[in-house]
């Protein structure tokens, strides 16, 4: 076990649009450490925005990820032997890894008939966000709910 804590790890931001957001979002793209392929992915991606929807890609990119990121989640309590889902207060950075992961999952899980590469899927999926629809802004609400609906166990908060 360690003896301290782990210090944060701060990224520098990305080449083009210099900002550190982007650098997570290529981070966690990134398979098996061939980080320029998902540097030309991502930036592929925001150039297909900035021609379809003729808007600032980085400003569509941080809607999306605003707009995906949850306020409160549930998390496990167990409680004499039973175990209940309390909702939480989701921390600034978690709620930046869980929008990203859902936007990827999202971008992932769309149909390779509609769009024929992963960074058009993925420019798709920026704008829905932005937009308030998609399948990340769903799964965002549906934890939301739960959270919501698990209230009545909140004063088991730690």
């Amino acid at each position: 076990m360690r003896s301290k804590k782990a210090p944060k790890q701060i990224l520098s931001p990305d080449s083009i649009y210099n900002s550190r957001l982007v650098t997570r979002f290529i981070n966690k793209l990134m398979i098996s450490g061939k980080k320029t392929i998902a540097e030309k992915v991502v930036y592929r991606a925001l150039e297909t925005i900035k021609e379809q929807a003729k808007q600032e890609p980085l400003a569509v990119f941080e809607k999306a990820i605003a707009n995906v990121a949850p306020k409160m989640e549930v998390r496990p309590r167990r409680v004499g032997g039973a175990s209940y889902q309390v909702p939480v207060e989701v921390r600034g950075d978690r709620k930046e890894a869980l929008a990203i992961r859902w936007i990827l999952s999202g971008a992932k899980s769309r149909s390779n008939k509609e769009y024929h590469s992963f960074d058009k899927k993925l420019a798709a999926e920026f704008l829905d966000a932005a937009n308030n629809t998609g399948l990340a802004v769903k799964k965002k609400e549906d934890i939301q709910r739960q959270a919501a609906a698990n209230r009545a166990f909140s004063h088991f908060r730690w």
